[in-house]
């Protein structure tokens, strides 16, 4: 657990910065206990949980133990049980954008562009299937937390244009793979399971693997490219 607490200053090394732009949190941030050694600290949106992940890791709690981001929150982890005076700190943290220098090597991502929503993608967007694709390969994108599945990264960078909704029916299974798109992320599934995304395409890169120093190949913090294969 105590990993978790090091992703956000060690997953981002010399050279790559990520800036999550202007952050308003104020009246935005709520804080509620999590079980009996937890608070979940709740903010405006992912912006903002970079920031208070990052104040949290300057001056930590005591006893923290871990911090767990996602896209509108942070779970503190204590060794010992929340007190009110916790959150009385937590909602006076003092918050700034973030500029994330990562310490870890970026990641290229061979995808093959043959995603069955595809061409829903296209349409929800106004272009092309090829200009969708031109655009997904010359971007870069960060991980900018894990969830849902081991080795599940959510990717974020996508250009506010191909932002799309999540597929009105879920698919009861998207095979190991799959690459697509729901809302500001992309991400790639680790494994066969049911999901809602916009399938654009599939790699054959491993995704997670326990026999691996570093199970996931998606880490947070890390920077990604997707290169088109055919």
């Amino acid at each position: 657990m105590i990993g978790r607490v090091r992703a956000a200053r060690d997953s981002v090394p010399a050279g790559a910065v990520t800036d999550h732009g202007p952050v308003t949190i104020g009246a935005d941030l709520h804080v509620s206990p999590y079980g009996d050694r937890a608070l979940l600290v709740e903010v405006a949106d992912l912006a903002a949980v970079a920031a208070v992940t990052a104040a949290l890791e300057r001056s930590p709690l005591p006893g923290q133990r871990d911090l767990v981001p996602a896209a509108r929150t942070v779970l503190v982890h204590l060794d010992r049980p929340p007190a009110e005076t916790d959150a009385a700190v937590l909602r006076r943290l003092a918050t700034a954008p973030v500029p994330v220098v990562s310490a870890l090597p970026p990641v290229e991502l061979p995808v093959v562009f043959d995603g069955p929503d595809l061409a829903d993608v296209a349409d929800l967007t106004g272009r092309s299937a090829a200009a969708v694709v031109a655009v997904l390969t010359g971007i870069e994108l960060t991980v900018a937390f894990s969830g849902f599945a081991p080795g599940f990264g959510y990717l974020t960078g996508l250009p506010e244009e191909l932002h799309v909704p999540r597929r009105a029916t879920p698919r009861t299974r998207v095979p190991a793979g799959a690459v697509g798109l729901a809302g500001p992320f992309a991400g790639a599934y680790p494994r066969a399971s049911p999901g809602g995304w916009q399938l654009v395409g599939r790699t054959e890169a491993v995704l997670f693997d326990v026999e691996r120093e570093d199970p996931a190949l998606l880490r947070p913090g890390a920077r990604v490219r997707f290169r088109e294969v055919r």
